[in-house]
């Protein structure tokens, strides 16, 4: 997706993120957020094993943040306000699908309905469909196919 703003405005998010990233490491902090006007940073060092780099969609684009050779940052997207969020009711293993190879329940762009089924979290061996509270379009889908969701965290995102 192309970033709607000026490349100077991207630029200028990268310039701001390699700043706070240093005051991370300068004060020696695991997580950081941040608000400038209309933005949000969420960022997170961590090991470079485990992490990633998820631009927010306020800072879309190609945003790079300074990274020491043991550690990355992570941003968070930053969901707009009317976005309802489905979390996870149980810490679990996070699935798409009903089977493996078959359809995912919800694509993104989808339409979904109350009640409609989202993903299985599979939780001690017990497959528990987790469905739509809200009725709108699915924007997001946060988690990897058969990734680990701890207990409240977000999984899907619907626009109404």
């Amino acid at each position: 997706m192309d970033d709607p703003r000026p490349a100077a405005a991207a630029e200028s998010d990268a310039t701001r993120i390699g700043t706070l990233y240093e005051l991370m490491r300068e004060y020696d902090l695991d997580a950081l957020r941040v608000r400038i006007g209309e933005a949000e940073y969420d960022l997170i060092r961590r090991d470079p094993q485990a992490a990633v780099l998820d631009t927010p969609a306020s800072a879309a684009g190609s945003v790079a943040a300074p990274a020491a050779a043991s550690e990355t940052v992570s941003l968070k997207a930053v969901a707009p306000a009317n976005v309802r969020r489905v979390t996870a009711p149980v810490v679990g293993v996070f699935y798409r699908s009903p089977a493996p190879g078959s359809e995912p329940f919800v694509a993104v762009g989808d339409r979904v309905v109350v009640g409609q089924t989202l993903c299985i979290l599979e939780a001690m061996k017990l497959m528990n469909e987790i469905t739509s509270d809200y009725a709108g379009v699915v924007t997001r889908i946060i988690p990897e196919d058969a990734g680990l969701v701890a207990l409240g965290e977000e999984l899907v995102w619907i626009e109404p």
